[in-house]
């Protein structure tokens, strides 16, 4: 019989089991239904893999969580983004900050993450077993856990450990449901916005460093990026993971406003353009943006879209116009028409209820021995390495309790 299974071989269950066996805990197993280990951890960054975020403050930390924003102060404050950067130096890697506060690993390769991984658990003598699927789990009479896996056989646990990662799929429901646990049920978070729109049309490529964004009631500002199916980025990704409910409930079609300034207004804008008529009227309005961020060819864009076009100067530029160019800047309108997923990175809002498990512990309040960990639980971040972070924070904390720490 094992001492602990892990169920998930993903960031958080191998940082569990990690943690459990380096305290001493015996017989630690991963089982993992897919091909591969630390799937996410792979793909997460464009293939940097996104460690954490440099936010070292609790309280500050909890504002980028759309569900457990509340419920993580306590579990960060015993295990953070400090505690994730000296653990994974203290093996070898040395992690770099962005300027926008993301965290990877200085040689930009995910793989780094990943062996650190696998090797601190070979080290400790945790042991895997992939494609090896949870196919039912219960609680035997003399208190210990009987999981039946791909192909019928049965493995016999003390303690198990949770972290399936999304519950949108049936297989990463049944260890909680099995053992009567609620889920909420799960919906995308973390996705972009599909629209057809004239006016990004051959804009591909083009960013602003950081635009207002409202979706519904969500209102959020950071970097728009322009693709070949709508909009992304993370002011985008950020509207998606706050708005994620209320955008499912209107089954990704709704109106999408954006103010390409950040926090210009129709004075302030204006003002500008008063200016620019009053100093350099002869000048062509498409030849330069007068806005910091707004690249020339999404002005031209916008230009166009308010009725501007090649040889309008700033004196010739009508009220109308004039007024049209303000409104494309400030409050441009689009008709999101779905979603799409971002980077092939899976996030989901949804899963075991945070009211059924001891924070401190990650334990379940109804099963003793049975303990979650990762995004299995209602606990989900904005894009940037929050994610991870919960992920290395739960399981950390269920791991030490597996020990008895």
């Amino acid at each position: 019989m094992h001492e602990l299974i892990v169920i998930g071989g993903g960031a958080a269950g191998f940082y569990g089991a990690i943690t459990a066996a380096e305290m001493g805990v015996p017989e630690v197993l991963i089982l993992e239904k897919g091909p591969e280990l630390l799937t996410k951890v792979r793909i997460s960054g464009g293939g940097r893999c996104n460690v954490t975020h440099h936010c070292f403050d609790p309280k500050e930390l909890v504002e980028s969580y759309p569900r457990g924003k509340k419920s993580l102060i306590g579990p960060f404050h015993r295990f953070q983004a400090t505690d994730t950067i000296e653990w994974f130096e203290s093996r070898g890697v040395e992690l770099k900050v962005e300027s926008d506060g993301r965290m990877f690993p200085v040689t930009d390769d995910s793989k780094t993450i990943i062996d650190c991984l696998t090797n601190a658990a070979r080290d400790a003598g945790v042991t895997w077993r992939t494609r090896c699927g949870v196919e039912s789990i219960l609680k035997s009479e003399e208190g210990h856990f009987e999981i039946t896996i791909t192909g019928g056989e049965v493995i016999q646990a003390q303690k198990v450990l949770v972290a399936t990662g999304g519950v949108r799929t049936k297989q990463a429901r049944v260890p909680a449901e099995d053992l009567e646990h609620a889920l909420d049920p799960a919906v995308p978070s973390l996705f972009t916005f599909k629209i057809n729109d004239a006016r990004l049309k051959d804009l591909p490529g083009v960013s602003v460093p950081n635009a207002t964004v409202h979706a519904g009631k969500i209102m959020t500002q950071g970097p728009v990026l322009v693709t070949h199916w709508g909009l992304s980025g993370p002011g985008i990704l950020k509207a998606s993971a706050w708005g994620a409910r209320e955008l499912a409930e209107k089954d990704y079609q709704f109106e999408l406003r954006i103010n390409w300034t950040g926090s210009g207004t129709e004075e302030t804008i204006g003002g500008i353009f008063k200016n620019e008529r009053q100093n350099h009227g002869s000048r062509k309005v498409l030849k330069r943006s007068l806005i910091d961020g707004v690249t020339r060819r999404l002005w031209q864009s916008l230009c166009e879209a308010a009725g501007i076009f090649d040889e309008a100067t700033w004196a010739g530029m009508t009220r109308d116009q004039e007024k049209g160019l303000i409104g494309q800047l400030i409050n441009s309108r689009f008709e999101v028409l779905g979603k799409s997923i971002n980077k092939d990175e899976f996030v989901t809002c949804g899963g075991v209820f945070l009211k059924d498990v001891n924070l401190k512990t990650m334990e379940s309040k109804a099963t003793p021995g049975l303990y979650f960990a990762g995004e299995v639980l209602d606990i989900d971040g904005v894009t940037g390495g929050f994610n991870f972070q919960a992920a290395w924070t739960t399981g950390h904390l269920a791991g030490m309790a597996i020990a008895g720490a």
